[in-house]
């Protein structure tokens, strides 16, 4: 890349760090950003300084917020019983647009990985229990992802609330809808049917 002045390899560079940005993009997105008008380069500049200044994880969930606690745990009409236990901040989003859901959050910042080195101490799993013994929480969703660490975390976290005499449920997994049930594969099927509901 050796033929673009130094500044704009800098910013090519910078911009080629970002996730699912590989080079093309990220030299389109530069010379996008040469061309734009100072003023959206300085409102993009002090967009990106206001983010890294003001947003930081709720002492309460650890999602992300620019407040002193988040919205969801701030706001007195949601159902303060129940937890639901997400791998991620994006996760709540998710939940969220489905308008179906409630109660509180509890973002773990990752998932049990014991080939990766990520054990119960590196997500926030000791601040979930201690959480729950200082409230009065009936129960707790796991939401974690449907893949072996996902499913480790939630069995790790609910052998441990268990015993609290909290009730633990976890979401249910099967076919898609829309989806033709010959082209299932055999877990989701099995799955499916373990969690089958009478009609």
């Amino acid at each position: 890349m050796g033929f673009y002045p130094k500044a704009i390899e800098r910013l090519v560079t910078e911009l080629g760090k970002l996730p699912g940005i590989g080079e093309k993009t990220a030299q389109r997105l530069a010379f996008h950003l040469i061309d734009a008008p100072s003023e959206d380069i300085d409102s993009l500049s002090a967009a990106l300084v206001g983010v890294k200044e003001k947003v930081h994880l709720c002492p309460k969930c650890f999602s992300i917020t620019d407040k002193e606690i988040c919205d969801i745990c701030g706001d007195p009409n949601r159902n303060q019983k129940i937890i639901c236990v997400v791998q991620n901040t994006k996760d709540i989003f998710a939940i969220e647009k489905t308008r179906e859901y409630n109660g509180l959050y509890h973002v773990l910042h990752g998932a049990i990985s014991p080939l990766e080195g990520i054990g119960p101490q590196d997500i926030k799993a000791t601040e979930l229990i201690e959480r729950l013994k200082a409230s009065d929480v009936e129960e707790v969703i796991m939401a974690t992802n449907p893949t072996p660490e996902g499913e480790a975390t939630a069995m790790y976290l609910g052998n441990l609330i268990t015993p609290s005499g909290i009730k633990v449920t976890r979401l249910a997994k099967g076919i898609p809808i829309g989806a033709d049930v010959e082209y299932i594969d055999e877990i989701t099927l099995v799955k499916a049917f373990e969690g089958r509901n009478t009609i």
